[in-house]
């Protein structure tokens, strides 16, 4: 027997299609059913790489009686956090306002038919009571005569939440009001206080990745270096945090790519479920730190997370599925860990003693009486220890990742969420461009643009994008993430490899994004469109969280592109952004720091440098300017047979005969110059 979620394409709501409990999908049918039954809502809320809405499933959704309870006393409606994230972020913040603690997955929400607004709510249940929680199904009964019994207070508290929810965004800084670089000179403080100077990363364990935070330590630092004490501390935190991430057990030492947090302080253990929305922004970060700085470990980790990332990750069409789930086999981290006899049999007694020596094998287990692999020692020492060269160490330990690799590849994999998002996409495509140009790996870039194509293709329909797409259906109408976010990626698409048509696609996302999700009263962006679903409230998110903000790269990509086409209209809304979260940011630094970047850029807008010639004499001008680390410097190589430059674009014209630089600093430009040299000496 299967319930209703067996006709969605969602793996996480497809996980529960079996279940006893009569589950419905999001939508007016279930909303119907309770009006008309009488009955409240439960909403849980989850993704499929969750441990812990694994554990609750197992334990009480697959459970008979606690389903005959859900089902007699409840309409249930099952909601995929990655897919309607409109809905996630609402009851989220409910649940935060009504508990007064901090939310999480699975979200257990209890609502009122009528309104959508929830009474009462928790993350996860045990079945029995412990961990000093009621059990499930005594919460359950419980909960179903408060709303039978309570009507009148049910309907006064769901008043005042609502009334809440209005009044949690900030009044607008006025258009006289000047923005300084207040906010951004606290953050810059908020930082050092809470940094580990011991293991990197800020504040105490659990500890997140924060690419947005990393890549604005590096643009800070890089924004000092001519000054006459450039802030050498900011360089300090972001790479200490890099190192020690790919150092530690957040970071899979065998495949590639970084898991979703580290369960303590070292970045040791982490939570084994990995994410797209991670992977891409980490990649573009390491490729950058690797261009600040020359260290060869951040372009080894680079290009190992985008190696993993096409093997894993890529769907044969070339877009990119979601995540991989913390479980295999019933259990968190079993694909991932190893014992010291399963590694010695599988390599050498040499290459053993080294990559021994280097992943901590030869020392106590560190995950329920497994080896997690961490970095231990580092190759120089290890080469001292072993009369070895370093080269010859690393040559080892590369031996032995790939007889490793083959091996696990021969386990039951955790489960892949094959969907693919467009905002995740976003997040991968722009990685990609960034470590192509940075790696010099040109199936980086190819990977980046076939993306796209497939975006387009299946995810871009009637003009306007859709959110989720599996097994031949895309779905949902896009949010603010999507357009954001695709067009941040955009940016840096068209500085890798230009395409006239791909300006236009990033321009009429623009178009769409300042027209259906500005608050044009109060500037900013709402997180839904202007004709989405009627929910019980309209956020307009500005923090920063597992994502960077979506008000924040909105306001970012809307003044790059701004500044590229000379349009006012692009950066009057980036603008009205920052000024609707000024109160946010000067409050809140550290919470907003994608809106900081935007900041930045405002204050001090970007370098634009348009080449116009032949296609390789362009590319050489193109590729030698970018191997300088510059993040408010923007490079677009267009040749000459790009006929379609709207804008101030058009103004850039080429020299028949000649390659032609035209470089601009917000509304400022200067002649342009016709040789390497000049050019050279402008940047």
């Amino acid at each position: 027997m299967t319930n209703r979620l067996a006709r969605e394409t969602s793996p996480y709501l497809l996980q529960h299609a079996d279940n006893p409990v009569d589950w419905y999908p999001w939508g007016d049918e279930a909303f119907a059913l309770a009006r008309e039954t009488g009955k409240p809502v439960l909403l849980s809320v989850g993704y499929s790489a969750c441990h812990w809405c694994h554990v609750m499933a197992h334990e009480s959704f697959e459970d008979e009686a606690t389903a005959e309870l859900m089902n007699r006393l409840f309409v249930n409606i099952k909601v995929d956090r990655e897919e309607r994230p409109d809905v996630d972020k609402i009851y989220q913040t409910a649940h935060q306002l009504l508990t007064q603690r901090g939310g999480g997955w699975p979200l257990t929400m209890f609502l009122s038919p009528e309104s959508q607004r929830p009474y009462f709510g928790g993350t996860y249940f045990p079945n029995e009571p412990r961990y000093g929680m009621p059990g499930f199904k005594d919460l359950l009964s419980k909960v179903a005569d408060y709303y039978h019994e309570n009507g009148s207070a049910i309907r006064d508290q769901g008043e005042r939440l609502i009334d809440v929810l209005g009044q949690l965004d900030p009044p607008a800084a006025s258009a006289g009001q000047p923005m300084t670089a207040a906010p951004i000179e606290k953050v810059r403080q908020k930082l050092a206080g809470s940094f580990d100077r011991d293991f990197g990363g800020h504040g105490p364990a659990p500890k997140f990745p924060h690419p947005q935070t990393i890549a604005w330590l590096l643009r800070t630092w890089r924004a000092s270096a001519n000054a006459p004490e450039p802030d050498i501390d900011a360089l300090f935190m972001a790479t200490l945090t890099l190192t020690r991430m790919a150092e530690g057990g957040i970071y899979d030492h065998i495949g590639g790519g970084f898991c979703r947090y580290s369960v303590d302080k070292q970045w040791q253990i982490p939570h084994f479920e990995k994410m797209l929305y991670d992977n891409g922004p980490l990649l573009a970060v390491y490729s950058q730190a690797f261009l600040a700085t020359g260290e060869q470990m951040f372009a080894q980790v680079a290009n190992q997370t985008a190696n993993w990332m096409l093997s894993d990750m890529r769907s044969p069409d070339g877009s990119f599925y979601s995540s991989r789930d913390a479980d295999s086999e019933g259990e968190e981290g079993k694909y991932y860990v190893w014992t010291p006899d399963e590694v010695a049999a599988l390599i050498g007694p040499d290459d053993y003693a080294v990559f021994a020596s280097r992943f901590g094998l030869d020392a106590d287990a560190n995950f329920e009486g497994k080896w997690h692999l961490t970095v231990r020692a580092s190759i120089e020492d290890i080469a001292k220890e072993s009369g070895l060269s370093p080269d010859d160490v690393s040559a080892a330990i590369d031996r032995a990742r790939a007889i490793l690799l083959a091996e696990r590849d021969q386990r039951i994999a955790p489960a892949r969420d094959d969907k693919q998002l467009t905002s995740w996409n976003a997040l991968a495509i722009r990685g990609l461009a960034i470590a192509g140009r940075v790696l010099e790996r040109d199936e980086l870039v190819d990977a980046a643009f076939e993306a796209l194509a497939t975006i387009r293709e299946k995810l871009f329909v009637d003009g306007r994008l859709l959110a989720s797409y599996k097994n031949g259906a895309a779905k949902f109408r896009a949010y603010l993430d999507d357009y954001a976010f695709l067009i941040d990626a955009l940016c840096e698409l068209l500085q890798t490899r230009w395409e006239d048509e791909h300006l236009e696609f990033a321009v009429l996302l623009a178009e769409t994004l300042v027209y259906r999700f500005e608050d044009k009263k109060d500037g900013g962006f709402y997180f839904t469109a202007d004709d989405h679903e009627v929910l019980m409230h309209r956020p307009k998110p500005l923090a920063d969280d597992a994502m960077p903000s979506g008000n924040g790269i909105a306001a970012y990509a809307l003044q790059r592109l701004g500044h590229l086409l000379g349009d006012p209209r692009y950066l009057d809304a980036a603008e009205k952004a920052l000024r609707n979260a000024w109160q946010a940011m000067d409050e809140y630094p550290h919470g907003h720091v994608t809106l900081l970047t935007a900041l930045s850029e405002y204050l001090h807008p970007p370098e634009v440098i348009v080449i116009r010639g032949e296609t390789e004499e362009i590319a050489r001008w193109r590729d030698s300017a970018a191997k300088l680390y510059a993040p408010a410097r923007l490079i677009f190589a267009i040749d000459n047979d790009s006929r379609r430059l709207p804008g101030m674009l058009a103004e850039r014209k080429a020299i028949a005969g000649e390659t032609v630089a035209y470089r601009c600093v917000g509304t400022h430009c200067e002649l342009p110059v016709t040789t390497w040299e000049a050019l050279a000496g402008q940047l």
